[in-house]
């Protein structure tokens, strides 16, 4: 599969982000801006290499190496950069050893500092690479920054500063992090949006989904990529955990366990497809976590895993929808026509491995395996690999888009999945939220002030 995909772009679609596998041409959105930056080819890199593809990893290197430029007048997403290209090619500098991606990763993030330039010092959502002005999103409540995209920054930057000895990168989501725990938090929930000009809570809506996800993932990590020494991102992780649990963990009258959304002071019945990888995140964060709760999160993590397979087992395609509801007769189903398609997203994967890796329970690779020959029978085209648009026909429509972070994640934790606990362990690896591992830091000294540090 990953060969199929791989082969596809490096021929219809090398150089532009993203491949149209059906129009066999590239395809760009514009959370890249306008230029090609070869976005598959960074995302994919790590997952390459990891899979001994190392003929294609070289031709992806060379590119790199010859084309990829960041001083084009482009308006990219400060937090999909950061985590496919930043993210990818640290990723590829810590497996392959090759100097071209440090380098590359460096000067990319040099080129995102300047969305830092707010009155509050939370970074704008979204920055042009030449000119390095920001701003926000128009859809984003009252002007806001958004919390999963200014909170999904951590490892990265920490990562940065590691390798240059510059604590720049450091200081900038440390201080993220000190004016997160000066705010009030309404029920002690994190909102998802902040407005980066006044330092004050957008309107007060809190997700495990799009949004919020990946902030409560990088305090996890976090601390695990510090060595466990990170504890003031483990405390922030484990109050936002028990919140969560206090006001958004449900279980339906089917007796499946659900993460609702909090929005205007109520909780809607409802999950997203990336809600699913908090059941990976409940399993990784379980040991270290308080009053010896390790196997209650454990326990959290097998119920959301079971409800996510259950989304995708009540379909037609046996791949799930993007959101699915709990109310009344209907459960762990997508009502709205605009919530039944599936994009190749990775989350669901993303839990069963993780679960694999603790219970070794053989339904998680059975699970994996249901979903990785759905993918090959529904999505797979001539071209690459497809979105469908509604995951309830036996005759789907192709939305004619193959994701870079399907060939990132969706690809590499199926091979994950499959392979020994010894391949990328979770002892000495942690993964950025685009599935990019990154290894554990055993810092001499974690203030990271340019002292000598060793790994």
């Amino acid at each position: 599969m990953m060969k199929h995909a791989w082969d596809n772009y490096r021929q219809y679609g090398w150089g532009h982000n993203e491949l149209k596998p059906i129009a066999r041409k590239g395809h760009s959105t514009n959370i890249f801006g306008n230029s090609q930056m070869g976005a598959t080819i960074v995302d994919a890199l790590d997952t390459l290499y990891i899979m001994g593809l190392h003929d294609e990893f070289r031709e992806g290197q060379e590119w790199i190496d010859k084309n990829l430029d960041f001083s084009v007048n482009s308006e990219v997403s400060v937090f999909e950069v950061n985590i496919r290209f930043i993210g990818g090619l640290l990723a590829a500098y810590y497996l392959s050893g090759q100097e071209v991606f440090k380098i590359k990763a460096v000067q990319l993030a040099g080129k995102l500092l300047p969305a830092f330039n707010t009155p509050t010092g939370i970074p704008w959502a979204m920055v042009n690479l030449k000119s390095g002005v920001g701003r926000n999103w128009g859809w984003a409540s009252a002007g806001s920054s958004i919390l999963a995209e200014f909170g999904t920054l951590h490892m990265e930057f920490v990562h940065l500063s590691y390798l240059t000895g510059d604590p720049v990168y450091y200081n900038k989501v440390m201080h993220i992090r000190k004016l997160l725990q000066k705010m009030d938090r309404p029920n002690g929930l994190y909102p998802n949006y902040l407005n980066p000009r006044t330092g004050r809570w957008g309107q007060h809506h809190t997700s495990v989904g799009g949004l919020g996800d990946s902030f409560y993932e990088y305090l996890l990590k976090a601390w695990l990529m510090s060595d466990k020494m990170d504890t003031e991102a483990r405390k922030m992780y484990d109050d936002a955990i028990e919140a969560i649990e206090k006001h958004l963990i449900r279980k339906s009258n089917g007796g499946l366990t659900f993460i609702g959304e909090w929005k205007n002071g109520h909780l809607e019945r409802k999950m997203g497809h990336l809600t699913c990888f908090a059941g990976g995140m409940f399993a990784l964060g379980a040991d270290g976590s308080r009053d010896d709760k390790a196997g209650h999160y454990l326990q959290l993590g097998a119920e959301i895993a079971h409800t996510c397979h259950e989304s995708y087992d009540r379909t037609t395609l046996k791949l799930g929808p993007e959101a699915f509801k709990f109310d009344g007769g209907v459960e762990a189903v997508a009502v709205r026509q605009n919530e039944k398609y599936y994009i190749l997203r990775p989350e669901v994967i993303e839990t069963y491995w993780y679960m694999w890796r603790f219970t070794h329970d053989p339904k998680y690779r059975q699970w994996g395996w249901e979903a990785a020959q759905a993918i090959d029978k529904y999505c797979r085209v001539s071209g690459g690999f497809s979105g469908v648009k509604d995951v309830y026909s036996s005759s789907p429509t192709y939305d004619d888009v193959q994701q870079s972070f399907f060939l990132a994640e969706t690809l590499k934790y199926l091979y994950l999945l499959f392979s020994n606990d010894d391949l990328l362990p979770l002892d000495n690896w942690v993964f950025n939220t685009e599935a990019h591992p990154l290894p554990v830091l055993h810092l001499a000294n974690t203030t990271l002030s340019g002292n000598p540090a060793y790994r």
